[in-house]
């Protein structure tokens, strides 16, 4: 089960914050094909958002092929991004649950260990740079 969280000032909306949870559920093993997930009213209980920001997440999802939304039964998880590395039995993944016991141990913040964690990862995986801005199409008029 998914517990989602909403970080309102993520400038993200909600329903993509949803969607990338639920993505992330799905890459990490904790959801799989055929489970269930909460319905919009659940979900709005819990995060206090609208029913409809819900369904938006849940169409969106439905239209990458990642649920099924069965009329009067609930939304399905229709396929799996998991990986063997991202397993919850994988050798990657009890290296990184180890590193985030010393981590702990060594008494860093939750929020310490997410920027050491981003600092280390972003020096293996450079962000991608930013898209140029695009430009108006040229005005035939202005060349002349």
């Amino acid at each position: 089960m998914v517990l989602f969280r909403i970080e309102r000032r993520s400038g993200l909306p909600a329903y993509l914050q949803i969607v990338q949870q639920v993505e992330q559920a799905l890459r990490m093993g904790v959801l799989v094909q055929g489970d269930k997930l909460p319905t919009a009213a659940q979900v709005a209980a819990t995060t206090k958002v609208n029913p409809n920001t819900t369904l938006k997440a849940y169409r969106e999802l439905e239209r990458g092929g990642l649920v099924e939304v069965r009329q009067g039964s609930g939304t399905y998880i229709t396929r799996s991004l998991a990986t063997p590395q991202t397993a919850p039995e994988s050798p990657l993944r009890g290296g990184l649950a180890a590193w985030m016991a010393e981590v702990r141990d060594q008494g860093l913040t939750a929020r310490e260990a997410t920027d050491l964690f981003e600092a280390v990862r972003d020096a293996y995986y450079p962000p991608a740079p930013a898209p140029a801005p695009s430009l108006p199409p040229e005005d035939p008029a202005d060349t002349a």
